[in-house]
């Protein structure tokens, strides 16, 4: 799952004037290793001025499809992305990384479903992939997005979604917000927030009627769009979030308010690719993580700031501080899954398994 491949971009098409949609040639010996699933994200990995840098962008294509490909929008001050939009070309060869993530739900051709999403801005990308796939997967069942954006002419796949919805007339709806165009409906003005939301559970999406919702955003917004969403009945379980591509890229750690009671080291066995390795990190210092990376022991990551879960593993044995995360489900939290990236040492001895997915 570490492991990058360098794939060549096979074609860079603009979407809005802030974004392009890069898609990626999959040779056949690597199309089982970039097998993907609806919701997940590819690491991208570049050497920008001497520096490496990762960024990870979310698949935007439906699984049914077979084709790699992946939204990046450009950001002011964003590195990666400034240097995207400048050299990623048809032909030009990238370090990609295997598809991750689970931001999504099983699927069954039987099930009769209502799925809601709730995205802004880039928080569509994802979303795209689990709308066209649901839809194709589950012909019982419908799907239903809020989307907010500034103004109709920063859309992402606005295109895209008309077809859809055109092709799925009675399955597929769609309800634009936005925050600096006027629409005849007041209800959808404005930004997604918690009176929005609110008002969109009582007058068009009824909340009983929601059996999986996804939300995907900045950060403020999607707790908020989740914390109505369970106040207005809708099952926590039910409800899958994933920060969108800047929030992610740009996430840091929180200062650590408590130190780790002992001075002794820690020895600390990972599991990766079926090696097993052993390398020492002290504890109340740097994460596990970065105590692998400057021993040279490579480990998978992206954002180092909880929100990927590219560096997700089991905690098979001894204890760990987690910080900051946002990338993890109360039932993997529960079943010893941590992010490397945000773990510190309490045990003096830990074992951490990379290979597991359940």
């Amino acid at each position: 799952m570490s492991l990058f491949h360098r794939l060549k971009v096979a074609s860079v098409r603009p979407e809005t004037r802030d974004a392009v949609v890069v898609t990626f040639d999959v040779p056949p010996e690597q199309r089982e290793a970039y097998r993907y699933e609806a919701g997940q994200h590819l690491t991208l990995r570049a050497d920008i001025d001497g520096e490496e840098v990762r960024r990870s962008y979310s698949i935007c294509s439906a699984t049914q499809d077979e084709t790699l490909r992946v939204a990046i929008k450009r950001i002011d001050d964003g590195l990666f992305s400034r240097w995207a939009f400048e050299h990623l070309k048809p032909g030009f060869a990238l370090d990609v990384m295997a598809p991750a993530g689970h931001f999504n739900v099983p699927l069954a051709p039987d099930a009769r479903r209502h799925h809601v999403a709730f995205a802004a801005g880039s928080g569509i990308t994802p979303i795209l992939s689990l709308i066209k796939t649901t839809l194709k997967a589950e012909p019982l069942s419908r799907f239903t997005l809020v989307y907010g954006n500034r103004a109709s002419s920063s859309v992402i796949f606005k295109d895209e979604l008309a077809d859809l919805k055109d092709r799925y007339m009675g399955r597929f709806n769609i309800v634009f917000i936005l925050s600096r165009e006027h629409q005849d409906v007041d209800l959808f003005n404005g930004r997604i927030d918690a009176a929005k939301c609110d008002a969109l559970l009582k007058a068009w999406v009824k909340p009983e009627d929601i059996d999986v919702a996804y939300i995907c955003g900045p950060q403020v917004m999607m707790e908020q769009v989740r914390d109505r969403l369970v106040a207005n009945g809708v099952p926590k379980t039910g409800i899958k979030l994933e920060l969108f591509g800047a929030a992610l890229n740009g996430a840091a750690r929180r200062p650590r308010t408590v130190a780790i009671k002992g001075e002794a080291g820690c020895e600390v066995t990972v599991i990766h690719d079926g090696r097993s390795q052993r390398f020492s990190v002290r504890k109340n210092g740097p994460s596990l993580l970065d105590a692998a990376l400057g021993q040279g022991i490579e480990l998978p990551y992206a954002c180092k700031g909880g929100v990927c879960g590219t560096c997700r593993c089991k905690r098979v044995q001894g204890d760990v501080d987690l910080d900051n995360q946002f990338a993890l489900e109360d039932y993997e939290l529960a079943r010893g899954f941590i992010l490397s990236c945000q773990s510190f040492p309490v045990s003096d001895t830990l074992t951490l398994d990379f290979d597991q997915e359940t």
